[in-house]
């Protein structure tokens, strides 16, 4: 208990400077976005101009943005569920290679990703100027971070135990699926699904490939203002990305906590 407690504020004050560390340059960058002008601070006096003008040029890739990540939270988990469950009972090396095969977005640069997506699909006029082009980028990214989640938990020893009893009982696939697996491994499918949202709320590179002037995210709208614009318009599209976003975060963050408790871990 001694050393617990001579460790505390040690740990304490670890944790305080990582905190401003990584919290301080957010908060330089909100207060450059509510100043009329960066060079001068708070001395110029506060002003909610910039904010206005970015919900005026950019204000449609706010929906577009939360559309976006929603249509993949689904598009991962139709096609995410059912390749997890498939890998994780699995015992042949091709599964295996399989596996391997599905992480490679997450470890090659998400350019290298748009741009062989550009090859395979872009001579596809419609598709390519549509949401539905940068849709099938994202879920390609987040698809490992489903699977990968869910498929542990698939491969408990009770789960497959419970499994095997619903199939000696005469219980089909689909109800064994659908109302024995699915059920018991509902919180890992919803640690996924927050997981992918958040990714594919955020994702730039492929974005910023995959995206025409009509078809813009927050992301990619945050950085064309920074390159673009003034700091101060690039700043207030930061304060717009957390206001719009962090209360998304909270309440799913809440809802997967409540799932959990009721579903158990």
């Amino acid at each position: 208990m001694r050393n617990n407690n001579a460790r505390s504020p040690f740990l304490l004050t670890i944790t305080l400077i990582v905190s401003v560390f990584m919290i301080a340059p957010m908060g330089l960058s909100v207060m450059a976005g509510l100043v009329n002008n960066y060079s001068v601070g708070l001395k110029s006096g506060l002003t909610l101009r910039w904010l206005g003008e970015v919900w005026e040029v950019y204000g449609s890739t706010v929906g577009w943005s939360l559309v976006l990540a929603t249509a993949c939270v689904i598009g991962t988990v139709i096609i995410g569920v059912p390749c997890a469950y498939a890998l994780a009972r699995s015992r042949s090396r091709w599964a295996r290679a399989f596996e391997e095969l599905l992480t490679l977005p997450v470890a090659v640069p998400g350019l290298a990703t748009a741009l062989a997506l550009i090859l395979a699909y872009g001579q596809i006029t419609w598709f390519r100027q549509s949401f539905g082009f940068i849709l099938v980028g994202h879920i390609v990214f987040t698809l490992p971070f489903m699977v990968r989640t869910v498929a542990s938990a698939f491969q408990q020893g009770d789960l497959v135990a419970l499994e095997e009893a619903g199939r000696t009982l005469g219980a089909s696939f689909v109800q064994r699926f659908m109302g024995i697996l699915v059920p018991a491994v509902f919180p890992a499918i919803v640690a996924g699904a927050l997981m992918v949202f958040t990714l594919s709320v955020g994702e730039f590179n492929l974005t910023w490939m995959l995206h025409t002037p009509v078809t813009r995210t927050l992301p990619v709208g945050l950085a064309d203002s920074y390159a673009s614009m003034r700091i101060e318009i690039g700043s207030a599209y930061t304060l717009v990305f957390f206001i719009v976003i962090l209360p998304v975060l909270w309440g799913l963050q809440s809802l997967a906590d409540l799932i959990r408790k009721r579903h158990g871990t």
